[in-house]
């Protein structure tokens, strides 16, 4: 395949699938409701791994930035191999949420298959703190064992990494940007 029919049929892949996200529309009116409840009050919590942690971190720094709206983003080498090291990397999700979250704070776990174990731990913990809500960002499965156990779930149907995660930054987004309005 040449560059350019490459080129061509990843936006197209891109576009439809951002425009087939428009059966979320309810729940990001829904997202915008709980998360001007945050404006002054409790905390966003975010989490991802690999290019994942990098769209928590400018999602955090960008809501926080925007917004009267306290996001907090983990990525902190020494945090994450303290934890990691200690109990194990499963588990170091969990261990964060438990150490700096607070009852009725909000959790934003993100991970393309759905299977990280770190983050379907977190989910434990923000249970026990009595969180608000915990929101997954997915892909690949639309049954995954992630997207179970949220309260809101964002799925896309697609098995790319990329695309999976250039949307969930795309929604992630956009969300700053309706609320900094």
């Amino acid at each position: 395949m040449n560059n350019r029919i490459f080129i061509n049929n990843y936006i197209n892949d891109f576009s439809e699938k951002v425009k087939n996200s428009n059966f979320y529309i309810k729940d990001f009116i829904y997202l915008i409701k709980i998360f001007k409840k945050y404006k002054n009050k409790n905390r966003v919590h975010i989490f991802g791994n690999g290019g994942s942690a990098s769209i928590a971190s400018h999602f955090s720094l960008d809501l926080t930035n925007n917004s009267n709206i306290k996001c907090l983003s983990y990525n902190d080498p020494s945090l994450i191999t303290c934890y990691s090291n200690d109990y194990g990397y499963d588990n170091w999700v969990y261990r964060a949420v438990n150490k700096y979250g607070n009852k009725g704070d909000l959790l934003i776990l993100i991970s393309s298959s759905g299977k990280s174990k770190n983050m379907i731990n977190a989910i434990k913990a923000a249970r026990i703190k009595k969180f608000n809500k915990i929101i997954t960002l997915t892909g690949f499965h639309k049954n995954n064992p992630l997207k179970k156990k949220g309260d809101i779930n964002l799925w896309i149907n697609s098995k790319e990494y990329n695309i999976i995660e250039n949307i969930h930054q795309f929604w992630l987004l956009m969300l700053v940007d309706i609320l900094k309005k």
